[in-house]
């Protein structure tokens, strides 16, 4: 019996000490580009040099991060002013869908939600000329406004089925309950579905925000003036045509990702449980 336990003592000991080292490994790889950039972004343009990108600054400077953020802060503003009403509007509408098929059958409501599902398997580049005739049509090519509708629509298909598959978990008993005392299909979404939302709501928030956040080619293609670009398109412009100077364009990857990243630590707790609320019956 001892014999039996100290092998699997021995067993448990070596596991756990694997996958520790697999995580640290796994961490180390993410981190080291986080590393090259903070070493690059704080040496000054004549310190920096290739070959010697993994030594930390001999002077640490902060000169590049101002250059920066002097640069890229107007296209910074138009990123929160694209990405915080195009998220919390596909999200709500994504809610909306995901109550109404997953607590409100109708003929044909299984057929419509493989469609809308549909759109997740569309690649940006197939449908860019029609988005843009589209846009040019109703008078919002070229504006932040077009680039938002561009990705309220196509985020609805993830936020559908983000909240279907949350809201296929809430007992039908404590609806039909609620419609015995009188209330109305939108006014138990708003009084009941929408109170025990939160974990669905944090992780639609979280891939939506990230994503809208960090996309390029929609951004690029509709947003043509400087002046209403989003941050990913002011970066990418950064690099200049001749001299690229490596220490801004790593201060500006670094302040770019910084809303993101906050988005993480702050709501990241959530986000598991978020995914598995609604993934586990019973």
């Amino acid at each position: 019996m001892r014999t039996g336990q100290s092998k699997y003592c021995f067993r448990y000991v070596v596991g756990r000490i694997t996958v520790y080292s697999l995580l640290f490994l796994f961490a180390v790889c993410f981190l080291v580009p986080v590393y090259v950039l903070l070493a690059t972004g704080l040496k000054s343009f004549k310190d920096v040099n290739i070959e010697r990108m993994w030594v930390l600054p001999d002077e640490i400077t902060m000169a590049a991060f101002g250059k920066a953020f002097s640069k890229l802060s107007p296209n910074f503003i138009n990123s929160i002013i694209l990405t915080i009403p195009a998220t919390v509007a596909s999200c709500i509408a994504g809610s909306l869908n995901g109550y109404i098929f997953s607590k409100w059958r109708f003929k044909g409501a299984d057929i419509i939600f493989v469609f809308i599902l549909f759109g997740m398997f569309i690649p940006y580049q197939s449908i860019l000329i029609p988005l843009v005739q589209f846009l040019n049509r109703i008078g919002l090519y070229g504006s932040l406004s077009g680039l938002i509708v561009t990705h309220i629509v196509y985020g609805l298909p993830i936020t559908t089925l983000i909240f279907r598959n949350y809201y296929m978990e809430v007992p039908d008993e404590l609806l039909e309950s609620a419609q015995i005392d009188g209330l109305g299909m939108f006014n138990i979404y708003f009084k009941i579905v929408a109170q025990i939302s939160a974990p669905a709501f944090v992780v639609a928030i979280i891939w939506q925000f990230t994503n809208i956040w960090n996309e390029f080619l929609f951004a690029v293609i509709i947003t043509q003036k400087p002046s209403i670009q989003p941050i990913t398109v002011a970066l990418q412009n950064l690099a200049g045509s001749q001299i690229v100077e490596w220490n801004v364009q790593m201060a500006g990857a670094l302040l770019a990702a910084m809303p993101t990243l906050l988005v993480y630590i702050l709501l990241g707790r959530f986000f598991i449980r978020g995914l598995m609320a609604g993934s586990v019956k019973g």
